[in-house]
């Protein structure tokens, strides 16, 4: 049911959070932007809230081809439909979650506009504060798990539990039958048990790849979700079993060819954002379907969220909040109320 209460004039004008240039020690600016126009079946959306990523780090410093600057950050928000072209759904006062087109202006700002097939509704149950922690982690870990084509009984090691997309990852790991091994730092292991986890080690271990064997067996994992990389991806390719399956959130390392003759390992690369930058149109309804999933899970109670940090929807709170996402060590997820409703 549209929520009414929500809707006030729109102005011409909003505070928005942006990049003026790529710059390491992410340093942004407030800026008052023109609102966004829309056409045909885009919606105008008032954003209440914004989660942060590890993604909004890495492209602040690093920038990306399809942006111009000043560009503003962000690309998880959820908010409440304030303008809409006739007959199109969802309806004016509809509240909805989406994760942005990175390729344009981010969602860091009071308003933001999104085609309507790729927004998900927001169930009475969930609150927008709640909401905003699910989509680029909870369908990274969708994705991820549907590439690995996990299913009742598979093994799969899951790097990184105690982060976002580890932490979805498990249950709907457990939720498809699966034996779950996990990565995590001693203080969060019994977090990732809670979350469902069988068997979790230290990342920090010297002897994790050993300990991994002892406890799995001669056979190798079926599945591995990969979300850190590097010379990781080749040691997960190493515990895998013969034609295993790995699913990589990160580019992709140099392997030696005889451990890809020896392991002839079904590789599957997760991007969100090429559904935007590959202009399909399908991708894009599919983050809708997996946003609705996450949703559904979400109000039935069947889904945890991780831990919700408050950041301050101010240009010093979000640099500081992003670079606490790329230091590493950080649990949970960081959030930012945009508009005050």
């Amino acid at each position: 049911m549209p929520h009414t209460d929500f809707l006030s004039p729109i102005p011409a004008t909003m505070r928005a959070i942006a990049l003026l240039e790529p710059n390491e020690q992410i340093d942004l600016s407030e800026l008052e932007l023109p609102v966004p126009e829309i056409v045909d079946n885009e919606l105008l959306i008032k954003v209440e809230y914004v989660g942060l990523n590890p993604v909004d780090a890495y492209f602040a410093k690093q920038g990306f081809c399809k942006w111009q600057y000043p560009h503003t950050l962000g690309l998880d928000a959820v908010g409440v439909v304030v303008k809409a072209r006739k007959g199109i759904f969802p309806e004016i006062g509809s509240r909805v979650m989406w994760h942005g087109n990175i390729g344009e202006q981010g969602v860091l700002s009071e308003y933001a506009k999104v085609p309507n097939y790729a927004v998900s509704l927001i169930p009475d149950e969930v609150t927008f504060s709640d909401a905003a922690v699910l989509p680029c982690a909870g369908m990274s870990a969708l994705i991820a798990l549907d590439k690995l084509q996990l299913t009742e009984g598979d093994s799969i090691l899951i790097e990184a539990g105690a982060g976002a997309v580890g932490q979805f990852a498990i249950q709907f790991a457990k939720q498809r039958g699966a034996t779950v091994f996990t990565t995590a730092s001693k203080r969060n292991h019994k977090l990732v048990k809670k979350l469902g986890a069988d068997a979790v080690f230290d990342y920090t271990d010297k002897k994790l790849s050993e300990k991994i064997k002892k406890e799995l067996g001669p056979q190798g994992f079926d599945a591995v979700l990969d979300s850190i990389g590097g010379e990781t991806t080749v040691r997960n390719v190493e515990l895998m079993r013969f034609c295993g399956r790995i699913a990589c959130l990160n580019p992709l390392p140099k392997f030696a060819q005889e451990l890809m003759f020896r392991r002839a390992p079904n590789i599957g690369i997760v991007s969100l954002g090429g559904a935007w930058l590959a202009n399909s149109l399908c991708a894009q309804q599919r983050m809708s379907f997996m946003g609705n999933l996450l949703l559904e899970n979400m109000a039935q109670g069947t889904l945890m969220i991780p831990a919700i940090t408050a950041v301050k929807f101010d240009a010093i709170s979000i640099s500081n909040a992003l670079n606490m996402q790329v230091n590493g060590g950080f649990t949970g997820k960081q959030i930012v109320q945009v508009n005050h409703t």
